[in-house]
């Protein structure tokens, strides 16, 4: 029984590398495995990642060896609908992997297009990769769908309350006006507005901060 426990051990720990290239894409240049993906997946909009790429090749069954220089006369370019841009590559020490550092702005599909050549072979491909997502793929707890129903309901009845209350307002006015009194009623009513207004203002503001949480 003592001698399955480092079998399992080896199992998961496989298990756990084989994972960290998941929804990753390889695809084959003659000689060449060219693997491209996300770092951190799935990719998150306003989260800092990467592009990271490995570049090898098998001169014996069973034996990969990285690619060292691999960059050296390849460009890589991401692209998402009509939008491009050239990406600078770094080096991992891990012989035949790279890195694009990047910041998705979007949600949406990316491709990598890799151009030029390795050692000689011409490479001209493009490679898609993960969706981007919106940060509601790390939401816990999730917030429910109707809740931006119930925020523009609150939203309309401040103001439907400002209304109310400055009609208030103004009837009060206007009687004490008829009255007689010295009261300089424009300008109390002018205040009185002025003051609901400011109120008015908070509250559709803290309910814009909310929906732009979202």
């Amino acid at each position: 029984m003592h001698y399955l426990l480092p079998i399992l051990a080896i199992l998961i720990l496989s298990g756990m590398g084989l994972s960290s290239a998941y929804a990753h894409t390889t695809v084959h240049v003659e000689q060449y495995e060219i693997e491209v993906g996300w770092d951190v997946e799935p990719p998150v909009v306003g989260f800092r990642n990467a592009i990271v790429y490995e570049i090898s090749e098998s001169p014996s069954e069973g034996v990969k060896t990285g690619i060292l220089g691999a960059f050296k006369n390849l460009q890589s370019t991401i692209k998402m609908g009509g939008a491009t841009k050239v990406l600078d590559i770094n080096s991992d020490p891990r012989p035949g992997n790279y890195f694009s550092k990047i910041i998705p702005t979007k949600t949406g599909s990316i491709s990598i297009e890799l151009n030029g050549e390795i050692n000689g072979v011409p490479v001209d491909i493009e490679i898609p990769i993960e969706d981007v997502e919106t940060t509601a793929v790390l939401d816990f707890p999730t917030t429910s769908g109707s809740s931006s129903g119930q925020e523009v309901a609150a939203l309309k009845n401040a103001m439907s309350a400002l209304q109310k209350d400055v009609s208030e307002i103004k009837s009060k006015v206007s009687g004490i006006d008829s009255s007689g009194g010295e009261i300089n009623t424009g300008a109390a009513y002018n205040f009185a507005v002025f003051g609901l207004s400011l109120g008015a203002a908070g509250v559709i503001l803290a309910i814009i901060a909310m929906i732009k949480r979202k």
